[in-house]
């Protein structure tokens, strides 16, 4: 079947966008998640400092640390940045944050993430717009 000029480069946009969207949207990911991430930081309670030392970033295709919360080691997906709080000295960043029978609840880490998250996607979202509207305008 033979196409116009028009639907062959929008039908070659539509195969590379993908790629190349999620190539370029990395940087922006792991900028937004360590703006996040130092809000955690910041928020989290410091008796000894070890707590706000284990609050790490991990860019897409890494592996989060070991013993860390929420969720423990996994490696993150080509278009996500996890952030996570706690690793093989720091096991305890959960009672912290919801406390045990004997030590009330810190929370540093979900309101922190309730409330800077949103705005973090939007500012993904913008980033994103950007790329398609570019990948779109080139020949």
């Amino acid at each position: 079947m033979a196409h116009s000029k028009q639907l062959q480069a929008f039908e070659r946009v539509m195969r590379e966008l993908p790629a190349d969207v999620a190539k370029a949207i990395e940087p922006k990911l792991v900028i937004e998640a360590n703006k996040i991430a130092g809000r955690i930081q910041r928020a989290a309670p410091e008796d000894s400092g070890d707590l706000k030392d284990s609050v790490a970033v991990t860019p897409p295709g890494q592996s989060t640390p070991a013993y860390s919360q929420p969720g423990g080691s996994r490696i993150a997906a080509n278009n996500e940045a996890i952030i996570t709080v706690g690793n093989h000295v720091v096991r305890y960043p959960h009672l912290v944050e919801y406390g045990t029978s004997t030590a009330p609840a810190q929370p540093y880490f979900w309101p922190i993430v309730r409330t800077y998250g949103p705005r973090g996607q939007r500012a993904i979202k913008l980033a994103l717009g950007k790329l398609v509207k570019a990948a779109w305008k080139r020949p």
